[in-house]
């Protein structure tokens, strides 16, 4: 057995058997019973550093890549301090200042996400150690000297800076007793001091990296541009004769199969490295370390960390080939990235064409800016098909048969002409996400009181320049993020709509409105003409121009929409693991949709409404103004094994690119294995399937969601 085989095999068995985490229980005991004294931005900062240097120092004697740390057990707090209950606070606070609003939310027709999904500009450390922080506090003290706030703000930064230097140190002397002086060594320089080697790089950003998810413990924070900030350390010790190629591998090898030990129990999680993209200038940044990164993740049978290829303009051909072999025989975790299109989404989004060569996937496929956004990328979904049958039946909800409070919209059986219509709906839009934007700028502010992340706000532009924590107007894009699920499925339904009732009119309003709480049935008549209309996905002119200006109004209303920062709202496209949860919650709809269907997967046309073949939904798809999806937008195209070569797949990807789609991704195993791993799912362990932005071993899936990802077309042509 080598070295890696013994890594791999250790990694697992540590994976499966993870030892009690006391961050929690620390946390909240220094809160409560060593710094309760102390005011509040200072208990905040000290609990935190309390509970880092308490984490347990496990290293074992194959390790390069030294630190460790777990969640699946949790030691709960004896005595939990109310500061740090940050969930229920912000959600009960919301539900005081806008009830209705929170009403909704219970239909789920909104529903509210988490603070997370966010890379930070760790490259800060790597480059001037946490003493080149420190050193820009004392610069912040110096000149704030008469504002306490600022004064707070650079204090508590220095302390958990003190914190990760002391957790470093305390690796160092384990080290040394194990008599691992080399590895000793390294962490006495790093974070510390400035990374001079790759392996000191590495080191000091696996460091900082599970420290900062310490402070900041939510799902889809990013480890960014990995390959690019670590890049210009291996080409120089290559140059120097420091170490190879082979070298390198390896310790990204350790390093990957040490992330995904921490999150083995949590395929859901997703913390994705973004590889390749390009240069500031527009030109191709891949490097050696790229395909490293790639070829390392698809080696061994993990799920973290995710990582998705970003394809700029000029993409080496030998890049090309490696990223359709990921599709092909990356065992459905691959996600590929155009460049071009989410940069020009990015720039139309206020960022700015040099910022946006540092964007990164938060999570399944939020669109950011490495170090330049705060946390609330991410905040929930709304769902806009649901809207659609509110506007249709007066604020009546098909399947809780019932009407909604505070949210009584004229019906469809009051408008004469289909404009009229579409307008009330949009106004609805409109009025639904302002008063999403308001409750995140209510959360934001919430947030800057109560969490002020000092160690992940020192990394991010430009909280050190300005002495604000990320959510107190530190950040350089103050953008509130969240997903609008079902923008097929509600295209598809209007313009049913505008032919069904007010154009051809084989059918009345009212009718419709029947039709619809029947679930068709003894109206299938009125079904079939409805499913024969034409669908976004099959090119047809009508179909996609209603596609492409709800996209645009939607996006206009969340870019023109200003939050107490400047900031505005960014679409961000996914549909996650809601594609059941929305179709089921939803009724029957006016494209001949039944109830309990799953929707669409982001842009990605219906199931229905793909009969044309895979070129067809994409021609369909790339109609729609893919500049206004600022938080990036993802689509979900699987294929037929035996038919998608890697040739096909990089002539599908690069064309739909070139059209200006924003990502590919989707499954190559056919239905079939699944249906067997559904039914003997001990046979199947390491089957691992795309989601909806994130892969995860399909025995581990709900049933519904099992069903769901079976029943996808898997295309052929």
């Amino acid at each position: 057995m080598n070295r890696m085989d013994e890594i791999f095999r250790i990694s697992r068995d540590k994976a499966a058997n993870q030892p009690e985490s006391t961050f929690g229980y620390d946390l909240h005991d220094g809160a409560r019973n060593l710094y309760s004294h102390l005011p509040k931005w200072e208990k905040t900062a000290r609990s935190f550093a309390h509970a880092i240097v308490n984490q347990k120092i496990d290293i074992d004697p194959t390790d390069r890549i030294i630190g460790r740390v777990y969640y699946a057990h949790e030691r709960p707090p004896v005595n939990p301090d109310p500061d740090f209950d940050f969930n229920s606070l912000h959600i009960r606070r919301t539900e005081e200042a806008d009830p209705d609003y929170a009403e909704l939310t219970r239909y789920q027709l909104a529903v509210w996400g988490s603070p997370g999904h966010i890379a930070w500009d760790w490259n800060t450390i790597l480059t001037s150690g946490t003493e080149g922080i420190r050193e820009k506090c004392r610069a912040g003290l110096a000149k704030y000297a008469d504002d306490r706030s600022r004064e707070e703000f650079y204090r508590g930064v220095m302390i958990l800076l003190d914190a990760l230097d002391t957790w470093s140190e305390m690796h160092a002397a384990r080290l040394d007793e194990m008599g691992k002086h080399e590895e000793a060594e390294i962490c006495r320089r790093v974070p510390k001091y400035p990374a001079r080697t790759f392996r000191e790089a590495v080191q000091s950003w696996f460091f900082q990296h599970i420290v900062v998810m310490k402070e900041n413990p939510y799902g889809g924070n990013s480890p960014g541009r990995l390959d690019y900030f670590l890049w210009p350390y291996l080409r120089r010790d290559l140059a120097d004769g420091r170490c190879t190629l082979d070298d390198a591998r390896e310790l990204i090898e350790e390093l990957f199969l040490r992330i995904d030990e921490r999150l083995y129990h949590v395929d859901i999680w997703v913390e994705s490295v973004v590889v390749g993209g390009s240069h500031p200038d527009g030109t191709s940044a891949v490097n050696p370390l790229t395909h490293i990164m790639i070829e390392a993740f698809m080696k061994y049978d993990i799920t973290h960390p995710h990582v998705y290829a970003r394809i700029p303009k000029d993409a080496p051909a030998d890049y090309l080939r490696l990223c359709a072999d990921y599709v092909k025989n990356g065992r459905n975790r691959a996600q590929l990235l155009n460049d071009d299109g989410i940069r020009k989404a990015l720039v139309k989004n206020g960022v700015t064409f040099e910022d946006s060569a540092d964007y990164f996937c938060g999570g399944c496929m939020e669109i950011g800016v490495q170090g330049k956004t705060s946390d609330l990328l991410f905040t929930g979904f709304i769902s806009i098909p649901m809207l659609l049958e509110l506007c249709v039946t007066g604020g009546h909800c098909i399947t809780r048969n019932t009407d909604l409070a505070g949210f009584r919209p004229a019906p469809l059986t009051e408008f004469d002409d289909y404009e009229s219509f579409y307008r009330a709906f949009i106004g609805q839009a409109e009025s639904l996400l302002k008063r999403n934007l308001a409750y995140l700028d209510g959360l934001s502010a919430y947030l800057a009181d109560t969490r002020p992340s000092y160690l992940i706000s020192s990394m991010v532009d430009d909280c050190l320049e300005k002495g604000r924590n990320m959510h107190d107007g530190g950040t350089k894009y103050h953008d509130y993020g969240f997903s609008l699920v079902g923008i097929p499925n509600t295209a598809d339904s209007l313009y049913a709509i505008r032919r069904a009732v007010f154009e051809d009119r084989f059918c009345t309003a009212e009718e419709l409105i029947h039709a619809l709480k029947a679930d068709f049935v003894g109206y299938e008549a009125l079904r079939s003409r409805l499913l024969a209309l034409p669908k976004y996905g099959q090119e047809h002119p009508g179909a996609d121009e209603t596609a492409a200006r709800l996209t645009e109004d939607l996006g206009n209303i969340c870019r023109n929409t200003k939050n107490r920062f400047g900031g505005c709202g960014k679409m961000v496209i996914l549909t996650f693991i809601w594609a059941p949860t929305v179709g089921n919650l939803l009724g029957a709809t006016p494209d001949g949709r039944k109830t309990g269907t799953a929707v669409a997967h982001a842009v990605t046309p219906q199931n229905m409404a793909m009969t044309e073949g895979i070129t067809s939904a994409m021609n369909s798809c790339t109609s729609l103004p893919f500049e206004q999806f600022s938080g990036g937008a993802s689509t979900m195209w699987d294929l037929d094994p035996a038919w998608a070569s890697e040739e096909i797949i990089q002539s599908l990807f690069t064309g739909f690119f070139a059209s200006g789609g924003h990502m590919f991704q989707g499954n190559i195993t056919d239905a079939e294995t699944l249906r067997k791993a559904q039914e003997n799912p001990d046979e199947y362990p390491s089957l691992i399937v795309r989601v909806g932005g994130y892969s995860a071993r399909f025995t581990r899936l709900s049933k519904e969601l099992q069903n769901e990802i079976i029943s996808r077309i898997r295309h052929a042509q």
